[in-house]
């Protein structure tokens, strides 16, 4: 593993823009828990942790190793739905066989309380300040899990980084092991061929550029210890490179994604890669054997069944047709021929909506 270098990670905070000098007070003091320390860097791999798992723990008999849910949120109606179903969905499959699920927080990035504290356990944290993020909202999350991890008390030793828009389909174990953390593999974060710009932020110093893994923050299970770790590098990432016109152009909305994967190669934290950690449809047309629905892309169907992606179906579910609030109940389902994982997501909104009481109260 490559040694990060504690000077570039000073850098990444001192070199930020004057616009970003007030975020940089407030968080100067974690840039010092973002340094490796010998024996951490010194470990050495027998395997490739992101083709497969250690040899020496595929079959491994471990004690249960809860983990705690994380999702960052605003209080937008939008955001708000979402977080309702998810939370349902978790308390309904936490206690299921094969579960390690342990507690559950919303991190509330919006400064302020809102109606559902008493529906959700919720930790508020503090927004950026007015006018860093540009409008990227996303950049608030690495900002959110630092203050978190600092003020929160979790019992658990490991954390899902989670979103709003996940539901939890099938219980979901702990797929972590010790220091690797697992992480789903996104086909369109792709460090080799962004080498140029992905080392303005992970210079050749610290090693080959598939280091960094095609990863982003969510989903991710990691030892709490590890991401206490990555948080604050990611953040000063993540701002460094929206600062950045050419790396903003080219990374657009993933660029906070992109923050933590080249983050945790600079820990030379490597993550297990588990294709059966979420499913996306209209893309993945079954949730036999995955754990987390994403529900990112819209749904669009001819009433054959047959998909219509980028016009509007005549049967269509897309989250964003509801910004300012909750889809109704009881949602029609998909006609005859859509995919297993397009009807298994409708069905769980609609119960999810169905036993959620005040549903269109947000």
């Amino acid at each position: 593993m490559a040694r990060v270098s504690p000077l570039f990670l000073i850098l990444l905070v001192l070199g930020s823009s004057f616009a970003t000098y007030n975020l940089v007070t407030m968080i100067i003091r974690y840039t010092s828990s973002a340094n490796l320390t010998a024996d951490e860097i010194d470990v050495k791999l027998s395997f490739d942790p992101i083709v497969e798992m250690p040899e020496n723990v595929k079959n491994q008999k471990r004690p249960k190793a809860l983990f705690h849910v994380a999702l960052t949120a605003t209080d937008a109606p939008y955001n708000k739905w979402q977080c309702r179903i998810m939370y349902y969905w978790y308390k309904k499959k936490k206690t299921s066989p094969g579960s390690e699920m342990g507690g559950f927080t919303r991190i509330l990035h919006s400064g302020n309380p809102d109606n559902l504290m008493d529906e959700i356990p919720t930790v508020v944290v503090n927004p950026l300040p007015p006018g860093l993020d540009r409008g990227y909202i996303v950049l608030n999350r690495p900002w959110a899990f630092v203050q978190w991890l600092e003020k929160a008390t979790i019992e658990e030793e490991y954390v899902l980084m989670a979103e709003p828009d996940h539901i939890i389909v099938n219980p979901l174990p702990n797929l972590a092991h010790g220091e690797h953390p697992a992480a789903f593999p996104f086909f369109y974060i792709k460090p080799d061929k962004n080498e140029k710009i992905v080392r303005k932020y992970y210079p050749e110093e610290n090693g080959p550029v598939t280091n960094v893994d095609p990863i982003g923050n969510s989903p991710v299970i990691i030892r709490k210890d590890l991401l206490s770790k990555i948080a604050p590098t990611w953040m000063n990432i993540s701002m460094k490179m929206k600062e950045d016109p050419e790396t903003d152009k080219a990374f657009g909305w993933v660029l906070e994604m992109y923050g933590y994967a080249i983050a945790s190669a600079l820990h030379g934290v490597r993550h297990i890669l588990r294709k059966d950690f979420m499913l996306q449809p209209p893309w993945d047309l079954e949730t036999r054997n995955k754990f987390i629905i994403h529900y990112t892309y819209g749904c669009d169907y001819n009433l054959k069944g047959e998909l219509t992606y980028g016009t509007i179906g005549e049967w269509r579910f897309d989250k964003r047709s509801h910004l300012r609030g909750p889809p109704p109940r009881n949602l029609p389902l998909p006609p005859p021929g859509v995919p297993e994982s397009v009807v298994t997501l409708v069905k769980m909104v609609n119960e999810a909506s169905a036993n959620i009481p005040n549903w269109d109260t947000v």
